[in-house]
């Protein structure tokens, strides 16, 4: 090596433009494949696929990655059927390689697509029912705990002071 080399080597370096920071799989664009929009066209929560992949955002955050999308489209779908009950629409759509992925994983457990993902949702709502319950309980035992008097053996006047 020259003396000069690294001399010419910094130079070089100094004059190149800044790159970013790199970013772990940055090389890969996430490919949405089910996206849950409000009614003003706001994307709440989508269901995307990077490399092999899949991730779940909400609300702009990642959330979770796996493996299978479908639990994550259950819970889209879940998420979809609240908002429609508390008065807020909502649209979910699907990709048609998502799709295809349902319909054959239905038809394997013989039943349409619209039915097996309406069983995987009622497993969310079942939990969600009793997160709801296990709540109400909790609610009626500290309600029951104040309703019950003090102890009997606690000494009622506070002005004993301690000898010490």
């Amino acid at each position: 090596m020259s003396k000069q080399s690294k001399a010419k080597r910094d130079k070089r370096k100094k004059s190149q433009p800044k790159r970013p920071i790199q970013r772990l799989n940055s090389q890969q664009p996430v490919q949405n494949h089910a996206v849950l929009q409000n009614a003003e066209g706001q994307v709440v929560a989508a269901i995307g696929l990077q490399g092999t992949e899949w991730l779940l955002a909400i609300g702009g955050q990642t959330m979770g990655n796996a493996d299978n999308p479908v639990p994550m489209l259950a819970m889209l779908k879940h998420l979809a059927n609240v908002q429609e009950k508390e008065g807020r629409p909502v649209t979910l759509e699907t990709s048609p390689q998502l799709q295809q992925m349902i319909d054959d994983l239905a038809a394997d457990e013989g039943k349409t697509a619209e039915e097996y993902l309406a069983q995987l949702v009622s497993e969310f709502e079942g939990v969600e029912d009793a997160a709801d319950d296990a709540e109400g309980e909790a609610a009626e035992a500290s309600t029951d705990a104040e309703a019950t008097p003090a102890d009997a053996d606690a000494p009622s006047d506070s002005s004993e002071q301690p000898k010490g």
